[in-house]
């Protein structure tokens, strides 16, 4: 099979490609993909070059790992069957491109395991519970406080308010400097930091990817709060120790999301106490992913742009 995806080439070289896929095994499903997003986090350190070395990584490479669609063929040992709509964590399926992704494509190959069954009526919303799932990540678990300041109010950003408010927590603060990105706000508060003088914040999560401000955050927390670094940062973290020793502050990195994260996320979204609307600023055919990346990742009043695969030219 060959499929149309997305191939980014090299730094900056990224089109609409024609690609071989590896043929499909009884534990594989075939995926037609409807929306993929971008992801303005790792996927532009890849696009930009400023990704540091990283497992798997290489080019040319399919990018995407916030994609759904429907599954048009499936293994004998898969419990999936045509019709079934999943999302998929991209996919590592393709002849002569790596898949670190892999989910920006017209049809992708891909073990059951790794997609999940989503609701069809989600339409591109549904590419969004990678994000979801990362925030729930950052949150969940023993002896992790919810947050009471989030840094950055973009679409992770927002994801954590809405999960914060969703557990019966107190509403967060949440920073943001650009204010087109501060509307949007739904049962929270959405200020400037300076316009902030509060210094007792138990739990900051930092949603910005911006490791210059630890020195700040470190003066905002109370005597033992903790940092949760959310983000993805391409440089080196420091900050002064004397203040941080003063505080006694922790410092915790959220990860990627782990299979539980999904399957949580997927039933908050289902039983609607979680809710995906209003994250989703920009579409674009497929046919036009090259402008679509440049957008994604250029203009500060896009926070995610999804990939139309239905119509791709």
């Amino acid at each position: 099979m060959q499929t149309d995806a997305v191939l980014l080439r090299g730094p900056r070289d990224l089109a609409l490609s024609r690609v071989a896929l590896k043929d499909p095994g009884p534990d594989d499903l075939v995926v037609d993909i409807r929306h993929s997003g971008i992801s303005t986090g790792t996927e532009k350190l890849f696009w930009s070059g400023d990704m540091p070395p990283f497992p798997g990584m290489g080019y040319p490479l399919v990018p995407g790992y916030e994609a759904a669609g429907e599954v048009v063929e499936a293994g004998p040992n898969t419990g999936y069957a045509p019709g079934d709509h999943v999302f998929v964590p991209g996919a590592n399926c393709y002849d002569g491109a790596f898949g670190l992704f892999g989910g920006a494509a017209a049809r992708i190959v891909t073990d059951q395991t790794r997609v999940t069954r989503i609701d069809p009526g989600h339409g591109a919303e549904g590419a969004l519970l990678a994000l979801a799932a990362t925030a729930r990540h950052a949150m969940a678990g023993l002896d992790k406080a919810v947050p009471d300041l989030i840094v950055g109010h973009g679409v992770l950003g927002r994801l954590l308010a809405r999960l914060t408010i969703a557990a019966g927590a107190a509403p967060p603060t949440v920073w943001e400097i650009d204010a087109d990105r501060a509307q949007g706000a739904e049962g929270y508060a959405v200020i400037h930091p300076d316009d902030d003088p509060r210094r007792d914040y138990r739990a900051i999560y930092d949603a910005s990817g911006n490791g210059a401000l630890l020195n700040d955050l470190v003066g905002r927390i109370a005597k033992g709060g903790e940092i949760v670094l959310a983000g993805f940062y391409t440089a080196p973290l420091q900050f002064a120790f004397p203040p941080a020793f003063m505080k006694e502050a922790r410092f915790r990195i959220a990860a990627e999301w782990a299979r539980e994260d999904l399957t949580a996320t997927r039933a908050l979204v289902e039983n609607g106490a979680l809710r995906l609307d209003g994250l989703i600023t920009h579409q674009a055919k497929a046919g036009n992913a090259a402008t679509a990346y440049r957008t994604a990742f250029e203009d500060p009043a896009c926070l995610k742009m999804i990939l139309n695969w239905e119509s791709p030219s």
